[in-house]
């Protein structure tokens, strides 16, 4: 963020704000006056309204991958699941046959597990409904996938090994685990096993804590990049992904809890006593479920001969529901976005691609993508154009090898040629460098992609009438399925992008939405 960048409070008045989530389509910020039991709404046009009262003395909020809320309640000690119509639905309220103490923060993991920690706040006075604990410790729990509403929470954090679990996020890849403890002042880094378990803790950072500055670890969330955001005496600190203090946000009263939403996801939303406060970032949050989540008005299906028609009315987009996918034939390809194509300061910058990226929310959706297909076990493919320094029997037949040549652009071993932040390959990803439009003519793809047996690609990348059209295009000369989740690519502009998608891409792939893939691979 930049070293000045104004922090505005955008409300106040309120009793104790808690559990700020942004909803990613509908654009407004959800927040909790606890004590004041109310749950409160914000847009920029309209300010703060009334959402809900009585709201149980709700704490964290999350949204699910179909966008229905879910919520920590104090006074019910229960974890809840509002639908869009407003019906309640209890997810869990007990572990072995005993109350929860009062389920505090929350986050939703790709595969559909939620998790949730549990300290004893909301049986105080004040932020919940005074009465006697039944368990005789503080834990983290989860709701695994396919969890049947008011089954018991699974323990999967040790007994004994907080005082008061409070905040807690996944890294961007979702190998590991933060979970902070409000008095001991620290935040733990586990690993998390595919069961859900949380293994190996270990001290992340400890003192968090000021004798003359109020604030105490509570609220805590990732970025893009694996840095850690908690709330701390002054306002919020941030850590490296190594655990060291980088930075602070400095805050006119203590914060309890946050969140990144805004159009472009770089607004970051303090719930801060009596008042929420917001700041722009540079960098966006680490992907989650919900955020990619785009709800489908049901005027707008309608049944075709390939299933059932997505229409994106804002866009002027066709699209179809996602095919069914075997994630054992299938592979992911994220193409071209690095910092010269799609990013400011990058040698396209003029171009406008990256502000269409921006409105396409292109970053944040391949992100989720790759996610899950790691998760998943399906092959991620980084494919980039390099060029050699000064461009070398680089040829000039096409306007777009003449502009690479005239913008120095997309040069080995420079900033413009890496992949945009958070689109770094991890363990196991495959990169493929090329020297053309397609993916297939100058690189090893198609040989990776024969050798492990897949048939079907996911297609995705910038720019969608250029390097994602070629590759779809010889795709399907080659034999391969090809889906083309519209969400995660971008060009230009929304008309180029939009002409590429409703005339040339139909002919040769499915074309559809990352929520719709993201439903088919869960």
């Amino acid at each position: 963020m930049d070293q000045h960048a104004a922090v505005e409070r955008i409300g106040t008045g309120f009793v104790f704000t808690e559990g700020p989530i942004w909803h990613p389509s509908e654009q407004y910020l959800l927040f909790s006056d606890m004590p004041g039991d109310v749950r409160r709404k914000w847009t920029r046009q309209a300010g703060v309204s009334e959402y809900l009262r009585p709201s149980n003395k709700g704490n964290g909020m999350t949204y699910d991958a179909e966008l229905n809320l879910l919520v920590c309640e104090h006074a019910t000690s229960s974890v809840a699941r509002f639908r869009p119509d407003g019906t309640r639905e209890l997810l869990a309220s007990h572990f072995e046959g005993q109350e929860l103490n009062s389920p505090n923060d929350i986050v939703m993991r790709s595969d559909g597990a939620i998790f949730f920690t549990d300290p004893t706040y909301g049986r105080m006075e004040h932020f919940g409904v005074p009465r006697p604990l039944q368990l005789g410790f503080q834990g983290v729990y989860m709701l695994p996938p396919g969890h049947k509403p008011g089954d018991e929470a699974i323990l999967v954090s040790d007994r004994y090994m907080f005082t008061q679990p409070n905040g807690l996020c996944f890294s961007p890849c979702e190998r590991w685990m933060w979970v902070n403890d409000t008095e001991q002042a620290n935040i733990r880094m586990f690993d998390v096993g595919e069961d859900g378990r949380l293994r190996n803790g270990r001290i992340f950072a400890s003192g968090i804590k000021d004798a003359v500055k109020a604030g105490v670890p509570d609220g805590m969330k990732a970025d893009a990049n694996g840095n850690v955001w908690v709330t701390a005496p002054g306002g919020v600190w941030v850590y490296s992904f190594e655990g060291m203090l980088i930075g602070k946000v400095e805050v006119p009263e203590m914060v309890a809890n946050l969140h990144w939403g805004g159009e472009d996801w770089q607004t970051l939303f303090m719930c801060a006593c009596t008042s929420v406060y917001a700041v722009k970032t540079k960098v966006r949050p680490s992907s989650e479920p919900f955020m990619t989540a785009k709800p489908v008005p049901a005027q707008a299906a309608a049944s075709t001969a390939h299933g059932t028609a997505l229409t994106a009315p804002s866009k002027g987009l066709e699209l179809a529901e996602c095919p069914p996918l075997d994630p054992k034939k299938t592979a992911l390809l994220i193409q071209d976005l690095q910092n010269d194509v799609m990013i400011d300061g990058g040698a396209f910058e003029g171009t406008g691609s990256p502000q269409h990226a921006r409105e396409q929310n292109v970053v944040a959706n391949a992100i989720a993508l790759a996610d899950t297909a790691r998760r998943l076990g399906m092959p991620v493919i980084h494919i980039w154009m390099v060029c050699e320094p000064g461009h070398p029997l680089l040829s000039h037949h096409a306007p777009l090898f003449q502009g690479l040549k005239g913008e120095n652009a997309l040069v080995r071993g420079t900033w413009g040629v890496a992949p945009v932040p958070g689109l770094e390959p991890k363990p196991g990803d495959l990169v493929c460098e090329k020297m053309s439009m397609s993916a297939w003519e100058t690189s090893r793809l198609e040989s990776y992609l024969r050798h492990a047996g897949i048939d079907t690609i996911i297609n995705t990348g910038s720019w969608t009438n250029m390097s994602v059209e070629h590759t779809a295009r010889t795709a399907a000369d080659k034999g391969f399925r090809v889906v083309v989740p519209e969400d995660a690519c971008s060009t230009m502009n929304a008309d180029w992008h939009r002409a590429s998608i409703n005339f040339a891409m139909q002919n040769v792939a499915s074309v559809t939405s990352v929520a719709s893939v993201m439903s088919v691979l869960r």
